[in-house]
């Protein structure tokens, strides 16, 4: 399990006194809020920045850090991803999981046959759509419901599914 999770990118400096904006990879927007740090990967190292103060601009963050007053110290940062600890992610439901958990999976059927491994995962409107590559490279795409996703151990590294009828169909 990763113990870092990426919550945001920042795009681009926002005005002259050091702040950036920051396209959230996260469901809510507002747990910015609530973040007191945020790691800076930078590729080459990582840095922990403290959050001065949090706005929001249609469906950009805009984050000012503490002693980081001015466009220079800050433009180098575009494009770099912001991290949080797993400790400060918020609390899931016992029916869900991070997306980076989920990548890599081995997804098994009810009847015991190996399906592929969990590739990526599509959100769309109604229900988020797993997407499971077969050994012989095809993919197939899974609706995360409850009636098709019967279990998820992260221990064992593995998802067990129920292929509803027709989805394997061409």
């Amino acid at each position: 399990m990763e113990k870092l999770l990426r919550v945001g990118v920042i795009t681009s400096t926002h005005g002259v006194r050091g702040e950036v904006k920051v396209f959230p990879t996260t469901d809510d927007m507002n747990r910015f809020k609530k973040l007191k740090t945020v790691i800076l990967d930078t590729g080459k190292e990582q840095q922990t920045l403290n959050i001065e103060h949090v706005k929001f601009f249609k469906n950009m963050v805009i984050l000012k850090f503490k002693g980081f007053d001015n466009i220079n110290d800050v433009e180098m940062w575009r494009q770099k991803d912001l991290l949080i600890k797993r400790e400060q992610a918020v609390r899931l439901s016992p029916d869900e999981n991070f997306i980076v958990d989920l990548i890599g999976l081995d997804v098994v059927t009810d009847e015991g046959e190996k399906l592929g491994v969990m590739q990526d995962v599509l959100q769309t409107g109604a229900n988020d759509v797993y997407i499971v590559k077969t050994a012989a490279g095809k993919e197939i795409l899974l609706p995360a419901i409850k009636d098709c996703i019967l279990n998820v151990d992260l221990e064992k590294g593995e998802m067990l599914v129920h292929v509803l009828d027709g989805l394997l169909d061409l």
